[in-house]
């Protein structure tokens, strides 16, 4: 990947005005979608490389992002080209390094039990953003510390915090009283916290105008029948704006 491109697109990215919530349509698999998807005020695409219904390859992903990348002007007349997440579960650094060559990411997040210190080797040694995804919920690692002992180690190692259901992916939501905790804790280590897991059409408003994270991951909430929607995602982003 080119690291000056790399850069000048997460730089851009820093511009956006951060008092819209941030959204990231997760699960992509073809480029129909995502061009049907242009000029929508979404902050990230997630492509999921780890096991799933979802995945899909690094060559694969690589076509799909040169759509993204001819995302065009949002009416604001701004180019607002969203970032490209790779979702990876338990990688080894050489596996996400040439994922991220091939496939042009801007953002690697970790979605399993990954440490700070992985984490923080993945920052210095790849040029992205890391994000560090943590189950909230029964059976989730270190689920009896505070969430503030949760995230201080992750302090300077990561670029967001995002919340889910234990699994990732399942179209479960987990208990939402804990979000406030977290969000002061990821305010504290100064990132933003996103939340994932069982949201839809029906609850996004719910949560945006009760718990206010910084942002919110979707994906089988704009599915029908296991294949993305694009007037669930359109309506989806219409909701978050609007609540």
């Amino acid at each position: 990947m080119n690291g000056h491109m790399a850069e000048q697109r997460q730089a851009d990215r820093r511009a956006v005005d951060r008092t819209k919530k941030r959204i990231k349509i997760c699960g992509l698999r073809d480029r129909a979608t995502i061009r049907a998807m242009h000029g929508l005020e979404i902050e990230a695409v997630g492509f999921v490389f780890a096991p799933s219904k979802r995945q899909v390859s690094p060559e694969q992903a690589a076509e799909l992002i040169e759509e993204v990348h001819a995302w065009p002007a949002s009416a604001s007349s701004e180019r607002n080209v969203p970032l490209a997440v790779g979702v990876f579960v338990n990688a080894n650094l050489d596996e996400l390094r040439s994922t991220v060559r091939t496939a042009s990411l801007d953002v690697v997040q970790m979605h399993g039990t990954e440490s700070a210190e992985q984490c923080a080797e993945a920052k210095r040694e790849l040029g992205v953003q890391v994000w560090k995804a943590l189950p909230i919920g029964r059976g989730s690692e270190n689920e009896s510390l505070e969430a503030a002992d949760r995230l201080a180690p992750y302090a300077g190692s990561v670029d967001a915090i995002l919340i889910d259901a234990p699994g990732g992916g399942t179209g479960h939501a987990f208990e939402w009283s804990v979000i406030q905790q977290y969000k002061e804790a990821a305010a504290a280590i100064g990132v933003p916290l996103y939340v994932a897991g069982g949201l839809s059409l029906d609850n996004v408003q719910s949560l945006i105008r009760e718990y206010d994270p910084d942002g919110v991951d979707v994906s089988s909430g704009v599915e029908t029948d296991g294949v993305k929607d694009i007037d669930k995602i359109t309506n989806f982003v219409r909701r978050v704006l609007e609540a």
